[in-house]
C-alpha cells in the first residue's frame, strides 16, 4: 500500500473502536463521543485528496478527531456563556498534579450549588487568565483548555517544547497564587 493512499472502506474496521476510546476519554459521554467518530469519519472522507501520506492513516484521522473534540467544547462553551475550564476533578487533595484545573467544582454532580460555584469558579479562573502576560495566557488556553497537543501548539507559535512547558508552569503558578488571594 502507497504511504499516500487511503482506505476508508477500512476505517470503521480497523479504527472506530481506538477513534471511540480516545473521544469517549476526553468528553466522558458515550453518544457524543459516537457522533464525534462519525463526524471524523466524514470529514476524512471530505479532505481525503488534501491527505499526503506524511502521516499513518489512523494518525491523520486521530489529528482530525483532535479538533472534532477541540470544536465540541467550543461549541458547548458558546452556547452556555460560561467560561472554558477543562476540568479534571479529583477528590485526592494531594493528587499528584494538584493543579488549577483540578480544583474545579463538578459541573456533571447533582448538587445545585455545584453549577453555581463552578460557573463562579470559572469566572474567577478567567479573570485571573486576563492577569497573565499575553503569550502566557495563550499557551495555558492552548494546551489546558482547547486540549491541543505540545506539537501543534509548538508548531503554531514557533516555540520549541521547552519554552512551552516553562510558560505553562508559569501560568499555572500564577493562577494559583491568583486564585488563592481571590478564590479559596
Amino acid at each position: 500500500m502507497p504511504a499516500h493512499e487511503l482506505h476508508p472502506e477500512n476505517w470503521v474496521d480497523l479504527y472506530a473502536d481506538y477513534l471511540y476510546n480516545y473521544a469517549v476519554s476526553r468528553v466522558s459521554d458515550g453518544e457524543i463521543a459516537k457522533d464525534l467518530v462519525q463526524e471524523t469519519f466524514f470529514a476524512g472522507l471530505k479532505s481525503a485528496k488534501n491527505y499526503k501520506g506524511d502521516a499513518a492513516e489512523r494518525t491523520w484521522l486521530i489529528a482530525i478527531l483532535k479538533r472534532k473534540v477541540i470544536d465540541h467544547y467550543r461549541k458547548i462553551n458558546s452556547k452556555k456563556g460560561k467560561a472554558e475550564v477543562k476540568v479534571n476533578y479529583s477528590t485526592q487533595s494531594d493528587a499528584e498534579g494538584d493543579w488549577l484545573e483540578e480544583r474545579v467544582a463538578d459541573p456533571f454532580g447533582q448538587g445545585g450549588d455545584d453549577a453555581i460555584e463552578n460557573e463562579e469558579l470559572g469566572m474567577a479562573i478567567q479573570e485571573c487568565i486576563s492577569k497573565l502576560p499575553k503569550k502566557q495566557a495563550l499557551v495555558f488556553n492552548m494546551k489546558t483548555v482547547q486540549g491541543m497537543s505540545t506539537e501543534d501548539i509548538c508548531n503554531e507559535l514557533g516555540i520549541n517544547p521547552s519554552n512551552l512547558w516553562v510558560m505553562i508552569h508559569r501560568a499555572r503558578t500564577a493562577l494559583m497564587g491568583c486564585m488563592n488571594e481571590t478564590w479559596f
